[in-house]
């Protein structure tokens, strides 16, 4: 797994008077369904948890156990939610930048600095870092990247009951083979992405066939 994530810059605001740092990741952005969910995590100075680390280096089963563990410990959660339709008419990008801000908002309070996985938060009101590979760096980024895509997998669960026969449980809304063919012969859902291109090909292929 390689260097797991650690309190080196959550450390450094802390010594320069940021008490309440903020963690900030999203989950979703490459998937043809669902949406993007973010998560912002507040830790009580000199907080951590073993075995946190970016949620992609998780099982399911481990991210599991770490979700309620995260939430117990930490100051303050939040979680943001972008969905299809703000997917579509924004584009993912900034579609995932609004469900940041949602999240942060959803903390019930005013973060002194936030550290952000990869990409700075345009327009936020507040101090931000980046950090490129933040998940895997910083230990309340990961601890929201295990929020937020525990979160989102809950989400696809449900729309598996929803919608069968698309396989969204198993691989979540993302490009599969058993999901380009899902989609091939079902055609897209209304949690289909039609700003992405195989989801597009599939609306137009059920407009003509039922034209």
């Amino acid at each position: 797994m390689g260097k797991r994530p650690d309190l080196r810059y959550e450390r450094r605001l802390w010594k320069q008077g940021f008490e309440a740092v903020a963690g900030v990741d999203e989950a979703g952005v490459g998937p043809m369904a669902g949406p993007v969910v973010a998560a912002a995590v507040i830790f009580p100075p000199e907080t951590f948890i073993k075995g946190v680390h970016d949620s992609k280096q998780l099982t399911p089963a481990r991210r599991d156990e770490l979700f309620p563990l995260i939430r117990a410990r930490a100051a303050a959660v939040g979680v943001g939610i972008a969905a299809v339709n703000e997917i579509d008419e924004l584009n993912v990008y900034w579609a995932a930048m609004l469900a940041c801000e949602r999240a942060i908002l959803a903390l019930g309070r005013a973060p002194d600095h936030v550290l952000v996985d990869g990409r700075a938060i345009p327009g936020l009101k507040l101090s931000q870092t980046r950090i490129v590979g933040g998940d895997r760096k910083s230990f309340c980024i990961a601890a929201a990247s295990i929020i937020a895509k525990v979160t989102r997998d809950r989400l696809m669960l449900e729309y598996d009951a929803e919608f069968p026969g698309y396989g969204l449980a198993i691989h979540k809304g993302y490009c599969t083979a058993e999901h380009f063919a899902a989609l091939a012969r079902l055609g897209p859902t209304p949690i289909h992405r039609r700003s992405f291109a195989p989801v597009m090909r599939a609306a137009q292929r059920e407009l003509f066939a039922g034209a």
